[in-house]
């Protein structure tokens, strides 16, 4: 029962919450009213939950050095010893082989790709991009376009070039902001010196990409997604028609940009490590998005 506990926590359920943007093609193409819709949505989440699982464990064995001198993340399951390395590896590749195979089970040749090109990419990621500025950075939001991508995939859905702009930048916006957010706590936690931050400023070794980056350029990074994101958003909601919906899409504007800048806020507060507890924890941020959801909603299914 302990080793079943570790192995649960070790596939970080709360980081499934990235899996739902395979419902997102689908709804804003109003395509979520079909049942059929909704049950191959949620077959591609359950196949990217356990594709990520997998990832994750495998990211756990590599690490577990490393991890036991984190201040956090020594308490993970491999790098605490309560998970065996080997256990984990085993299940690891298992979750990863097993995912786009039973992607088959769907007659979707185009979605198994997809799956297998984000074990792919995780797995690079895990063995080599983590460690090189910014390849990491495009690896992380790269797989959460691959999420995103999947679910019009798996249904049918064009995706069109609004949808894939302000989804690659609200995913390069989450990641550049985990990573400053990194950057700013071990600042204050590690032992090796940070470049472009004051005097006697350190960081922890355990992510070595870190040391390539400083606060102002991953905050610049930051306050360029964001601008960009807002405009393209913008730009998508004032050009949906000319009939009383266009009025939702018009006023979800303004819960959006309420979106993006409570959550550079949030990075800014150096909350912004975790994006999966943000998103949990967070009320006001809860209520942007949940707005958002609703007026977009009435705006696509009216």
């Amino acid at each position: 029962m302990h080793r079943t506990a570790a192995l649960v926590r070790a596939c970080r359920p709360r980081q499934w919450l990235k899996n739902l943007l395979v419902f997102a093609a689908p709804a804003t193409a109003g395509a979520l009213g079909d049942p059929r819709t909704l049950l191959l949505c949620g077959v591609a989440f359950a196949l990217f939950c356990l594709a990520a699982s997998g990832t994750y464990l495998l990211n756990d064995v590599r690490d577990a050095a490393r991890d036991r001198e984190h201040p956090r993340k020594r308490y993970r399951p491999v790098a605490s010893g309560d998970l065996p390395a080997p256990l984990a590896l085993t299940v690891g590749a298992l979750f990863v082989t097993v995912a786009p195979l039973a992607s088959l089970a769907l007659g979707n040749a185009h979605l198994t790709l997809v799956l297998v090109g984000y074990v792919l990419l995780t797995l690079a990621y895990t063995l080599w991009l983590k460690d090189v500025v910014v390849c990491d950075l495009v690896a992380v939001a790269s797989c959460h376009m691959l999420r995103a991508m999947a679910g019009g995939i798996v249904v049918g859905v064009p995706l069109t070039s609004w949808f894939v702009i302000v989804v690659a930048l609200a995913a390069l916006l989450v990641v550049v902001g985990k990573r400053e957010a990194e950057l700013r706590v071990t600042a204050r936690e590690g032992d090796t010196p940070i470049p472009g931050t004051e005097e006697g400023s350190t960081a922890h070794p355990t992510r070595t990409a870190l040391l390539g980056y400083t606060p102002a350029y991953l905050s610049h990074m930051r306050v360029m997604a964001s601008g960009a994101m807002i405009v393209t958003y913008c730009l998508w909601a004032l050009e949906q028609g000319g009939g009383p919906q266009s009025v939702f899409h018009a006023v979800s504007i303004v819960p959006f940009i309420m979106f993006v800048l409570r959550y550079n806020l949030l990075v800014d507060r150096g909350a912004g490590e975790e994006p999966e507890e943000i998103a949990l924890r967070d009320r006001p941020l809860q209520l942007a998005l949940v707005t958002l959801a609703l007026l977009v909603g009435l705006g696509i299914y009216l």
